[in-house]
């Protein structure tokens, strides 16, 4: 090689190098700006015993449909809440795998347990908030609360309790849950994942700014009975893949004050059954395109790029090119900014580990940054094309 196309190549490795770094850096200060927020945060609930005022506060609803290999944990933990849980109502999809007769046993045993059976999903709807819907309209009037709760879910006792207690100044209040894994797929992509979400939004237990940073999941969703009432239940989100945080942002830009905590300590969730299921269930919604505009969207596609999907190839291949002897001041910039990156995304870890039914998470976890690229690149891939699928049923772009 020439002195000539040496010059050039290190040229354009300086470049590349000075891209990269006007390309993360903006993004690399946005993500540090919310994990300061982090020490800031609320606690985590702690299960808490009921007080009398709380009798027949809440109204429980459950979608379900298919749910018989997973709901069993969910209706025990239902049956251990308290007095202030007035009636649990599961609203079942047509269910043709026994489901409804898990319903009816608990019935036995607790008479707040009502099942009921939603209309046929209507055109432009899906089918969760449809599910939502119907509950909520049949529904006791005298409850204050309804708590929306996923047939996944596993709640602890005084799990309603501490809701009633956090949702003081709150008009919706919806929790983050304690992550039941097995396989090591699921431990090594899960967590990956989840961080997308770390990435984009202020840490659970932070309150947010503006509506269009409002998080919320569905899994464990308190709500006001007078707020839904004002919304219409759960009309604004009839078509959301990501129904929570759709009508927790509509909520929001309306006035009515939306809070996210951490319910690693008062509820659990097994959500899927293996790496292949998560990529391909989760992966759907968790670019909140439903919740976001288009702006927002890229925005956070942007963000995770350039710090979460970045880092780990871009520090490899840097620092081979240091090695071989490139040592421009870009370059150098460069290599420090993704290996401060790496760090902080290690680190990260630790944070996020009580989120995870294990005391000792196994390897495949603490592995889990090798898997950035992957989930950055399942967070593009769905915001590029709409869910034809959806916890066993099929849609038309047509129908919405």
């Amino acid at each position: 090689m020439s002195w000539v196309e040496r010059l050039l190549s290190e040229q354009t490795l300086g470049a590349i190098a000075m891209g990269l770094v006007l390309l993360q850096t903006p993004a690399a200060f946005i993500f540090l700006s919310r994990l300061l927020k982090g020490p800031g945060r609320r606690p985590p609930l702690e299960p808490k015993a009921p007080v009398l005022e709380q009798l027949g506060k809440v109204s429980v609803v459950v979608p379900t449909l298919n749910e018989a290999e997973r709901i069993r944990a969910c209706l025990a933990g239902l049956t251990q809440q308290s007095y202030q849980v007035r009636e649990i109502i599961v609203v079942d999809s047509n269910s043709e795998d026994g489901t409804p007769e898990l319903v009816k046993a608990a019935q036995q045993q607790d008479p707040r347990f009502r099942l009921i059976k939603d209309d046929p999903l209507p055109p432009g709807w899906v089918g969760r908030p449809w599910a939502l819907h119907n509950g909520f309209l049949s529904s006791c009037p005298k409850s204050e609360w309804i708590l929306g709760i996923d047939a996944d879910t596993q709640p602890k006792p005084g799990l309603v309790a501490a809701l009633l207690e956090a949702s003081q100044g709150y008009d919706l209040l919806s929790l983050s849950p304690q992550f039941i894994l097995k396989s090591r797929g699921e431990w090594w992509l899960q967590p990956a994942l989840l961080m997308t979400l770390l990435y984009r939004f202020d840490p659970a237990g932070v309150d947010a700014q503006t509506p269009e940073t409002v998080m919320a999941n569905g899994q464990c969703f308190l709500c006001r009975r007078s707020v839904l009432e004002q919304l219409g239940g759960y009309q604004c989100a009839a078509n959301s893949f990501c129904d929570d945080v759709t009508l927790a942002r509509h909520a929001a830009a309306q006035g009515f004050r939306v809070g996210f905590g951490d319910g690693a300590q008062v509820i659990k969730v097994r959500m899927y059954e293996g790496a292949l299921q998560t990529w391909q269930e989760w992966g759907r919604s968790l670019d909140l395109k439903d919740a976001s505009s288009p702006s927002q969207l890229w925005g956070d596609l942007w963000l995770l790029f350039s710090t979460q999907g970045l880092p780990l190839p871009v520090s490899a291949v840097l620092l081979t090119c240091l090695a071989l002897g490139d040592a421009s001041v870009s370059l150098m910039v460069a290599v420090g900014l993704n290996l401060f990156l790496l760090t902080i995304r290690v680190a990260l870890l630790w944070a996020i580990a009580p989120s995870y039914d294990r005391s000792n998470p196994p390897l495949p976890f603490w592995l889990s940054p090798l898997a950035d690229p992957l989930a950055v690149l399942r967070i593009f891939l769905s915001a590029l094309r709409r869910p034809t699928q959806w916890r066993g049923r099929t849609y038309r772009n047509s129908e919405f």
